[in-house]
């Protein structure tokens, strides 16, 4: 084969001119509207529900901030949703840096509204732990909605605006007085851009619930219009995670009545660090263990689920080491394992800065978060296991018992 024949079957390359006028520049909430999955991970189920989650986390970041006690979340007949809450309402002043930007008044909740990372989450004053961390939440509803309406109920009126797929549609306005205080957002989800339109009643059921407990005291309703058969929820949980472990194990035999439940705080590398953990044995073989950083769920784990099982381990070794009556060659070792298993735990931290490991916030890498977990989970344990000794006793039998059983079945 020649040359002239090899450069004849080369594909031939058209080049396109690339050059100033190749550069697109999305204004405002655009590049949401553009690339949705993005922002919101997709267009579809989760993508749906994950725009009520960015509204209610604005709610919980007032809740943990002290100054929300309620959020109430409703499901309409005309396929929107409006999340409320008892805060302190979104600002609705004039915003001066905007203002002078644009050249014409802008209010902050405008702002809040239709500007990605825009809000009082990146102010260490204003929030100190926030779920929401991107500060992309609410305006990202804003841009994937045909229609949103923001009542702020805030000294003595009520203030309203509305926008449409991301941008004012009709300005802030106040359309009433009012004794109380807080935040209304509604919202019907853009249907050009959704690919799911009808929000799960069970998914959101789920997610509220899990809120509720990690925020113990707080109040969250949940009213479905939409259908007369479900009825009007109310999440409040006093016990918090010690209520979220005894509904995990509903359905299982614990070794002893009461959850164990311990927090403390500690001084991390961006400020306090704060812990709680709470856990419980029950008789089963596996392990359920459940892990928070600001409210968000890290299924893949992370330092802080290191640092508890870590101090888990040493903890309880060294309880056994101590009060075990075998014979040193007749001891089998127990393995952190072994001392998990049956163990159903819930572990909450809250941190001002998180940093996740990847995009979808699923592991936890701050590295001191591990060892302050590690301290918290060393110390009250120990003095647990020294206050209840009975209960101590289970605990380490049942870690003995799995370290034989599996013992048995390596040398079988």
């Amino acid at each position: 084969m020649t040359n002239d024949t090899l450069d004849s079957e080369k594909p031939k390359v058209f080049e396109k001119e690339y050059n100033a006028s190749s550069i697109t520049v999305l204004e405002g909430l655009q590049a949401v509207r553009e690339r949705p999955g993005m922002y919101i991970g997709d267009t579809g189920s989760n993508g749906l529900h994950q725009l009520v989650y960015e509204a209610v986390d604005n709610c919980i970041d007032e809740a943990m901030a002290g100054f929300c006690s309620a959020i109430w979340v409703k499901l309409h007949n005309d396929g929107s949703a409006t999340i409320e809450d008892n805060g302190r309402g979104i600002p609705v002043e004039k915003h001066e840096k905007e203002s002078i930007k644009r050249g014409h008044d802008v209010s902050a909740i405008e702002v809040v509204m239709t500007v990605l990372h825009a809000g009082g989450k990146f102010d260490k004053d204003t929030y100190k732990v926030s779920g929401g961390l991107h500060g992309v939440g609410v305006s990202c509803v804003c841009a994937l909605s045909k229609k949103l309406i923001v009542q702020v109920f805030k000294n003595g009126h009520i203030y309203e605006i509305e926008f449409s797929k991301g941008k004012v549609s009709r300005q802030l306005a106040v359309v009433g007085e009012t004794t109380k205080r807080g935040t209304k957002l509604t919202f019907w989800p853009d249907d050009t851009i959704m690919t799911v339109r009808e929000f799960d009643y069970d998914i959101l059921t789920n997610r509220l619930r899990e809120l509720a407990f990690l925020n113990k005291g707080i109040n969250i309703y949940f009213v479905d219009e939409r259908n007369a058969d479900k009825e009007d929820v109310n999440f409040n949980y006093s016990g918090g995670l010690g209520s979220f472990v005894t509904y995990l194990n509903e359905n299982k035999k614990p070794l002893f009545p009461n959850p164990v439940y311990f927090s403390g705080m500690r001084d991390g590398d961006d400020g306090p660090i704060e812990i709680e953990i709470a856990l419980q044995w029950n008789d089963t073989y596996t392990e359920t263990i459940y892990c928070y950083v600001n409210n968000i769920a890290t299924r893949h784990g992370g330092t802080h689920l290191t640092g508890f099982s870590t101090a888990l381990t040493r903890v309880l070794n060294n309880y056994i080491k101590s009060h075990s009556n075998q014979r040193a060659s007749d001891k089998v070792q127990t393995t952190g394992e072994d001392m998990r298993e049956g163990l159903t735990a819930v572990i909450s931290v809250k941190v001002a800065n998180p940093q996740f490991e990847g995009q979808t916030k699923q592991r936890l890498g701050n590295s001191d978060v591990g060892s302050c977990v590690q301290q918290i989970v060393g110390e009250k344990l120990t003095t647990f296991l020294d206050e209840n000794p009975s209960i101590a006793k289970m605990i380490s039998d049942k870690a003995q018992l799995a370290a034989q059983a599996r013992e048995a079945a390596r040398k079988a």
